[in-house]
């Protein structure tokens, strides 16, 4: 099974930037990026496959970009203008194994890492 470790985060003033980094230790189809904030479910941030298809939720609205490195399985995550509501643990997320998640989605992913945690403060 494929194993994703975390890196970045850190403490912003809102409307400041951060990236986040994750790395696969084999190859993966799909990864996403979930975040968790204190008191709340667990939500999917965005997806990316293999091919550079990526899907957003509604709330990064053009704030935040995801990225793949399938040579060195790489993902990232770009997220600017931050808002004090983007505080969470952010997880990086993959497929249990090549091929099983047949279409990129949240649902399917079901490998996760340790989370990085990310305070914006207002």
């Amino acid at each position: 099974q494929v194993r994703v470790t975390e890196s970045g985060g850190g403490s912003v003033h809102a409307g400041g930037s951060l990236r986040l980094s994750c790395a696969a230790s084999g190859y993966t189809y799909c990864m996403a990026w979930f975040r968790q904030a204190p008191g709340k479910q667990r939500e999917g941030v965005a997806t990316i496959d293999v091919h550079g298809r990526t899907d957003y939720a509604a709330f990064t609205r053009g704030r935040f970009t995801i990225s793949k490195d399938n040579a060195k399985n790489t993902l990232n995550l770009q997220m600017n203008s931050l808002e004090p509501d983007d505080t969470a643990t952010y997880y990086c997320a993959t497929e249990p194994a090549p091929g099983y998640a047949p279409l990129c989605a949240f649902e399917y992913l079901t490998v996760w890492g340790q989370g990085a945690l990310v305070t914006v403060s207002s």
